[in-house]
């Protein structure tokens, strides 16, 4: 976007005037998503969960690029908590135009040896937030006209995974509820995506074993496993205006695993 500003022309970042927020944004991926958007000209509301330092460490880098940030502690599995989380975002930053359901854990085990507590724990913190949190945007999102909202699932929804029956669901779930909302809120011209990463080097796949990770590899088409940054950086252009006729799709981000 183009300003005229005493005179002379002026660029903007493709995102400037926007609030972001993304959940469980204190490291991996969500650090990464935060801080590309960031780059992109958003505002940024940083949701974790329960490292307040490195929560506070993405904000000061946000800061560092001169946007707008806060970090907000909140169990997004929780409607009173998503509640505290918007009511918080929206009095310092300004109403949400962009949601990243970014909050995820992992429980896994084979289906037998699977507790009703790591299966509800997972899909609450995976799916259930993702609802929560797009109802909450989605009331001001309709007002405005505008909004975005991704969600990050993974490529093991698209075909299972030993031992990961509720990290599956979860995301399998993620899908269908995208596809849905996209549908719903087309009209409101609120674009609904999802981003589904491969194996990607965060916390999640640093016990993998070497015999695991060569393994791995033999199976990525571009032969590594992706990094943050590769996952951010799709998130980012579903943002953009470049986007702006996508909606309802699935992005696979994983180097051709899925293949």
């Amino acid at each position: 976007m183009t300003i005229e500003d005493t005179g002379e022309s002026k660029i903007y970042p493709p995102l400037t005037g926007q609030v972001a927020l993304v959940t469980g944004a204190s490291r991996g991926l969500g650090r990464a998503i935060a801080l590309e958007l960031g780059r992109l000209g958003a505002d940024i509301c940083v949701n974790y969960y329960g490292n307040e330092a490195r929560a506070n460490e993405v904000v000061a880098e946000l800061t560092e690029l001169g946007r707008q940030a806060i970090a907000v502690a909140a169990d997004v599995s929780k409607a009173d908590r998503v509640t505290h989380l918007f009511n918080e975002m929206t009095s310092t930053l300004g109403p949400v135009n962009i949601l990243i359901n970014n909050a995820g854990i992992t429980r896994d085990n084979l289906l037998l040896r699977l507790s009703e507590d790591d299966w509800d724990h997972v899909l609450d913190t995976n799916l259930k937030s993702a609802y929560l949190c797009s109802k909450a945007a989605v009331r001001t999102m309709m007002r405005a006209r505008s909004g975005c909202i991704i969600n990050i699932a993974s490529v093991v929804a698209l075909g299972g995974n030993p031992g990961q029956a509720n990290y599956t669901a979860a995301k399998g779930g993620l899908i269908a509820l995208s596809k849905t909302l996209a549908k719903e809120l087309g009209s409101r011209n609120i674009r609904v995506n999802v981003v589904a990463p491969g194996f990607v080097e965060t916390d999640m796949t640093a016990d993998l074993s070497q015999e695991a990770l060569k393994s791995l590899h033999e199976r990525i088409i571009l032969g590594r496993l992706g990094v943050p940054a590769d996952i951010a950086a799709a998130v980012g252009f579903l943002c953009t205006p470049a986007a702006q006729y996508i909606t309802g799709q699935v992005l696979s981000v994983d180097g051709g695993l899925s293949l």
